[in-house]
């Protein structure tokens, strides 16, 4: 009988625990839903992963690791309109490739402190990161907007980047979030900064909405698609 290495086990039990989770969510799945899913005993499973809890804790850590990259500035340059839509876009692509954190988060904070200063941490970044784009944008005159009022909006992007899920949800709880959810939150967070747009910026963004959108509808579209929408 062939033996898989336990690093290879760990990976596939992880993969599985996520893809269920993101589906049915976390406190829906048991770690026998897991163990069968994967192909393994429930003792195997064990073996590796004596807890769900252990499981969401490595599952928030590879979480962090992608989140955190979002949060690099444009180096040595101006920053550029698209730089905003390129940092809201993989936001939400890291929030969707994981959203079973966000769709029960209340649930995972009332059991996990640690979790809970996680995400805390996640959000102050991705304030301070939407807010240094957003007076750079002000500073080359293409954002008409005060320092009080870039903080307003830097917490607000935030707001619908934690929250867009959950709100997804409620409207449509049996559809499964997809490339589609992503555009349009994607977009709801630019139309707040949109009336505080130069006219040229302004068009720009709108054009670039009402592409990103359709692209994101088609699921057939792969990531590096979308990606290359948000830089034309």
């Amino acid at each position: 009988m062939e033996h898989k290495p336990k690093r290879q086990t760990r990976a596939r039990i992880r993969n599985a625990a996520l893809l269920l989770f993101n589906r049915f969510g976390e406190p829906n799945v048991t770690l026998s839903a897991i163990a069968a899913d994967v192909g393994i005993s429930h003792g195997n499973l064990h073996y590796h992963y004596p807890s769900k809890d252990r499981i969401v804790d490595e599952l928030v850590q590879d979480f962090l690791v992608e989140i955190e990259a979002t949060f690099a500035l444009p180096g040595g340059r101006t920053v550029e309109a698209d730089d905003l839509w390129l940092f809201l876009h993989l936001t939400f692509e890291t929030i969707l490739r994981h959203r079973f954190l966000y769709r029960d988060l209340i649930e995972l904070l009332s059991r996990h402190r640690l979790i809970e200063k996680q995400i805390r941490r996640v959000i102050e970044e991705q304030t301070r990161t939407a807010e240094a784009l957003l007076s750079g944008l002000a500073a080359t005159g293409a954002l008409v907007v005060d320092a009080a009022e870039t903080r307003a909006l830097a917490e607000r992007m935030a707001f619908v980047a934690t929250w867009w899920l959950c709100h997804a949800f409620v409207l449509n709880p049996r559809a499964e979030p997809d490339g589609d959810t992503l555009a349009r939150g994607v977009a709801r967070c630019l139309s707040l900064a949109a009336p505080y747009l130069r006219e040229e910026e302004r068009a720009h963004f709108d054009k670039l909405s009402g592409h990103y959108i359709k692209k994101g509808g088609n699921k057939n579209d792969g990531e590096e698609n979308k990606v290359e929408a948000v830089r034309r």
